[in-house]
């Protein structure tokens, strides 16, 4: 059986879900509500302020199945009650970012600014403290959204491995290389 998909999600306080006729998962919480199409041939059922979810069969893509669909479970749970919050830093001289609403503006070393719009769902801050590098803040219920979004950022600008410049998620460690030597 599958290690991950066997466990049962915990419901908190605050937190409802609704499982309809046509595979449809709907999650409610005090930040939000989420839905999920699952596969046909899982079953989700909800017992004593939990949900388990099991396969009918042994069969290789009812065993990944099988897990992914109790990941993405979770993964709802956790963003209605608590949300998830993603954190890029942009490491180099001159880099700036702006939140205006739902708008980054960003200044990363290019000849002009790049403006990117983001989903209604994804809440931005920005952060620019002195002799600090910027910090943007993502926040969502979302953990596929977020994700997409931050690596859709990162992408703008992915840290270079001589000088680490670039967009990086904070905490993230990057392999640096040496660069030339000097000849003796």
């Amino acid at each position: 059986m599958s290690r991950i998909g066997k466990l049962p999600v915990n419901l908190p306080k605050g937190v409802s879900v609704e499982i309809s006729d046509s595979n449809v998962i709907s999650v409610k919480g005090p930040l939000g509500e989420l839905k999920q199409n699952i596969a046909k041939d899982i079953k989700v059922e909800v017992e004593n302020n939990s949900i388990i979810v099991t396969r009918p069969s042994e069969s290789k893509i009812h065993k990944s199945l099988h897990g992914l669909t109790r990941a993405l479970i979770a993964n709802m749970v956790t963003g209605v009650s608590e949300g998830f919050k993603k954190e890029l830093e942009l490491v180099g001289v001159g880099f700036q970012a702006q939140a205006k609403g739902q708008l980054l503006e960003m200044s990363l070393g290019y000849s002009h600014d790049i403006i990117l719009e983001l989903p209604e769902e994804v809440k931005v801050e920005t952060k620019t403290e002195r002799r600090s590098n910027p910090i943007i803040t993502l926040t969502c219920t979302d953990k596929q959204l977020i994700g997409h979004v931050a690596a859709k950022i990162r992408s703008l600008r992915p840290p270079e491995p001589y000088k680490g410049k670039g967009i990086k998620f904070v905490g993230e460690q990057l392999r640096r290389k040496a660069g030339k030597s000097a000849s003796v």
